[in-house]
């Protein structure tokens, strides 16, 4: 049993603490994810939605000091508590997410490894069981340094993650996990292979057959059914291959302009997903950025899910005449954790992404 509880301890440490950091190079990012958690339809506890960046700083932060606090074998009751009470709560929250298909991937280890929710649950299982053991077996959770420096090593790294999560915050990810990190090329990400996997559906159909509904499953053809239709349903069998970009698009007036901007050769390309939660300190940060991209020749523009109205705001009050494409808002959000950022493309590949707070270190030619 020693063995088994040392093995249990090592695992859940070192994976708690790998787990937090990665979130932790992302804190915004995983602050999406608790939105939509939160958000009508899956917890439906709306009212934390603006507080989501401090709670995901404050769990991923807890996370890695609990990684920590284990292997140093420092607090264990107060540790294995914490840690039964945390997996107990994401097991529950990963079934939910599963078994009613709420949300597709639950962001454990951010966009370092993403999972499905089926597999977030089956993991969360796996380290249910083992943090059991070790709450069971406390006896042989013995501490590895003199208690009198574990406070010290737990103080260090707890700083250590603030100025890290400051650090990132104020900047960009210091490790992009993403399809949008510089050097990739969004044409080549949007791709499908000759030979991908192609997804595999059910096709519900429902019938009214003398006054009594009967639903007809095929796999695409429509079934020859003596009764009146009433809706078909689509279901997911199998997935097929999604490519690393999927949902990138610049459109104005009812126009794709995604080709024509990926293949121009130098862009400049500020974005927003939400213009009316953008930072004002942004705006008047980039505005000089922005006037010399123009000068140099550079095609600037913005890309943001806002509608007119919100665009024709900021164009007055901050003095900036680009134009404005409609994009995605999930994918302005993935290419650069900056409400507004800076990226420059040459001919679709990302050259450089830069939070507001660096518009000074924009590298125009």
């Amino acid at each position: 049993m020693k063995a088994l509880v040392g093995f249990a301890r090592v695992f859940v440490g070192i994976l708690f603490i790998f787990s937090g950091f990665v979130k932790l190079n992302d804190p915004v990012g995983f602050s999406y994810k608790l939105q939509e958690y939160f958000s009508p339809g899956v917890l439906d506890i709306p009212f934390l939605i603006p507080v989501a960046l401090a709670l995901a700083v404050i769990l991923v932060i807890a996370e890695v000091m609990l990684g920590v606090t284990l292997l140093l074998g420092y607090l264990k009751k107060f540790t294995v508590w914490s840690l039964l009470l945390m997996i107990a709560f994401f097991t529950f929250l990963t079934f939910y997410s599963a078994y009613f298909n709420k949300v597709t991937d639950c962001g454990c280890f951010g966009d370092a490894i993403p999972l499905t929710p089926w597999q977030s649950f089956y993991k969360d299982v796996i380290l249910s069981v083992l943090i059991l053991i070790l709450f069971f077996n406390q006896k042989y959770i013995n501490p590895i340094f003199k208690s009198a420096s574990h406070k010290w090593i737990v103080f260090v790294v707890f700083i250590g993650c603030l100025g890290f999560a400051y650090q990132v915050l104020m900047h960009l990810p210091a490790i992009d996990f993403r399809a949008y990190k510089v050097g990739a090329n969004i044409s080549e990400g949007m791709k499908m292979p000759a030979d991908a996997k192609q997804a595999v559906y059910d096709y519900n159909w429902k019938f009214n057959v003398g006054g009594q509904e009967k639903i007809v499953t095929t796999q695409g053809a429509y079934p020859s059914v003596d009764g009146e239709f009433i809706e078909v349903n689509t279901e997911v069998v199998e997935e097929g291959y999604e490519p690393p970009i999927h949902d990138f698009s610049l459109q104005q007036g009812g126009e794709d302009f995604t080709e024509e901007i990926l293949s121009t050769p130098k862009v400049l390309m500020v974005s927003a997903y939400n213009l009316s939660k953008s930072e004002k300190a942004g705006w008047s940060a980039i505005k000089d950025e922005i006037a010399a991209a123009q000068q140099k020749g550079y095609r600037v523009i913005g890309l943001s899910a806002s509608g007119p109205n919100e665009i024709s705001k900021i164009k007055d009050i901050y003095g900036i005449d680009i134009p404005f494409y409609f994009a995605d808002e999930t994918a302005i959000k993935t290419i650069v954790r900056s409400n507004p950022g800076l990226v420059t493309l040459e001919k679709g590949t990302i050259m450089q992404k830069l939070h507001w707070n660096d518009a000074e270190d924009l590298k125009i030619k």
